[in-house]
């Protein structure tokens, strides 16, 4: 059975956020903006089928997808760029390649306890962002 992500997660830390964007060549404004934000995560999971919703003050970004099939993920919003996408199962974390522009590009999620560990990668940067659930 894997891993219940299952929730609404509150960002605690959120750490080499903005050397992650800059490697993604997000102008220094929206750099700024973004890492003052604490974003919060909503997960709704049906077996493989899972839809994360990130949602601030700023913007919104919702991801639908089914673990283990590849789909086109459309970064508008984030860094406005698309990529071909594919989210597998690698234990009890789900592990994230995202092929396009960027080399590198993608994220491991895991939950420890009552709380969610995200690793955002891209082009050698790595940003760590934690999230307690709160429902």
């Amino acid at each position: 059975m894997p891993t219940d992500f299952n929730g609404y997660w509150k960002m605690i830390s959120n750490e080499n956020f903005e050397d992650y964007l800059k490697a993604l060549d997000v102008n220094i404004a929206i750099r700024k903006i973004a890492s003052l934000l604490k974003p919060d995560k909503e997960i709704i999971q049906h077996g493989d089928h899972m839809i994360i919703k990130t949602l601030s003050t700023f913007k919104n970004y919702i991801m639908d997808f089914e673990v283990g099939k590849e789909f086109e993920e459309d970064l508008t919003g984030v860094d406005d760029r698309k990529c071909m996408t594919t989210v597998t199962w690698d234990g009890d974390n789900l592990l994230c390649v995202q092929k396009g522009e960027k080399q590198g590009r993608g994220w491991t999620q895991w939950v420890e306890g009552d709380e969610m560990h995200l690793e955002i990668r891209v082009c050698g940067v790595k940003c760590k962002q934690v999230f307690k659930k709160v429902q």
